[in-house]
């Protein structure tokens, strides 16, 4: 029989962590807080009236993915289907909860586990070196639940942004990376967009970049470039409230305008819905997209996110950032499936809902 855990099933959860795994133990801090708090399921499965296995998923934000976040079953019980059934149930409780993709990272090493989750039908999508409190190695793993979603997201590859700012100059990383492979992918890359397309000033802390800059810089590394706001006035600006500061920001985007004019770079000011960001992808070129961040991380700063890929239902996205403080990895970051209208209400930032939108294609000199 399988149900849902409940508090006074944590003993023997701990139980099963200590039996199952020698490192990355849950602890019984974690386990009451996900049974009580967290954005998360939990199923124990019993064998002859006693508990014999248990497995933990987490839910993403704003998107429509699940995190497989960990999985034991008694010794007793191996080989018996067990696991299986597990998995099923979060498969099944997943789905309850309209997520249609369910994501995990497996020990390079762990041959049993590999074979469980490759048997019911997950692939491997990316590794992790260092994953483990053992430096041991982890093999991302990835299934569709909705088999006829599945798209083909394999033109943008991933990067992490290194610090809280360079949410921009990543994003435009992997555009580029993933329309050039002999791109440079690197911090030093990064940190070097940000310095070009930065806005100079923000709430607090450093600035962030700006859809101008961005374009500017893809431009300098041999790059078409188009860009899409919503407001002719200056980005961001209302995001400082002194007025020294809002100057430097005017007098920083009516240069990048100028720039953007000798540069021949198209600045238009309108919305692009999600139909025409697809159409736009299928035309070659990679969206950056504007968001408000306050939908999966209810945190109010802009961010920026790059599209890499859509299907009838949802709209994909590498998402530069990683909430490790609210126990995620990359993998729930990539590829990220936001719903549709979820994407749509997003996509704008601030009381003035900006919109900013910046298309990414590969030049005739790359080709």
């Amino acid at each position: 029989m399988i149900r849902r855990a409940t508090l006074g099933d944590v003993p023997t959860l701990m139980a099963l962590e200590d039996e199952s795994f020698q490192t990355d133990r849950l602890t019984r801090r974690q386990f009451r807080y996900l049974l009580t708090k967290g954005q998360a399921d939990t199923f124990v499965v019993e064998r002859e009236g006693r508990p014999a296995g248990y497995v933990l998923t987490l839910y993403s934000k704003a998107t429509a993915v699940a995190r497989l976040y960990s999985i034991a079953v008694a010794p007793e019980a191996q080989g018996k289907g067990t696991g299986r059934a597990l998995v099923e149930a979060a498969e099944a409780a997943a789905l309850e909860r309209e997520r249609v993709y369910m994501r995990l990272e497996i020990r390079a090493d762990n041959a049993a586990s590999r074979g469980l989750f490759e048997a019911l039908g997950y692939r491997q999508f990316g590794i992790a070196d260092d994953y483990y409190e053992d430096h041991a190695q982890a093999l991302r793993y990835e299934k569709c639940l909705v088999p006829h979603l599945n798209p083909d997201l394999g033109r943008v590859p991933y990067y992490q942004q290194t610090l809280d700012f360079t949410c921009g100059s990543s994003s435009l990383l992997m555009a580029m990376k993933g329309l050039d492979p002999a791109q440079p992918f690197d911090r030093s890359e990064e940190l070097r967009i940000w310095r070009e397309a930065t806005t100079i000033f923000m709430t607090s802390g450093h600035g962030g970049c700006g859809p101008h800059g961005l374009a500017l810089s893809a431009h300098r590394r041999g790059f078409r470039a188009e860009v899409y706001v919503n407001d002719e006035g200056v980005p961001l600006v209302d995001s400082v409230r002194s007025p020294e500061k809002k100057e430097v920001m005017r007098l920083v985007h009516e240069d990048f305008l100028a720039e953007c004019q000798q540069a021949g770079i198209p600045v238009r000011h309108g919305t692009l819905s999600v139909e025409e960001l697809r159409q736009r992808f299928r035309a070659g070129g990679i969206p950056l997209v504007l968001i408000s961040s306050y939908r999966i991380y209810e945190e109010k700063f802009p961010h920026w996110v790059v599209v890499t890929g859509f299907d009838e239902h949802f709209v994909y996205a590498h998402d530069p950032y990683v909430d490790y403080a609210d126990g995620e990895t990359q993998v729930d970051s990539i590829n990220m499936p936001i719903p549709r209208r979820e994407f749509t209400r997003m996509a704008r930032y601030g009381r003035a809902g900006l919109q900013a939108v910046v298309i990414v294609y590969r030049n005739r000199r790359h080709g």
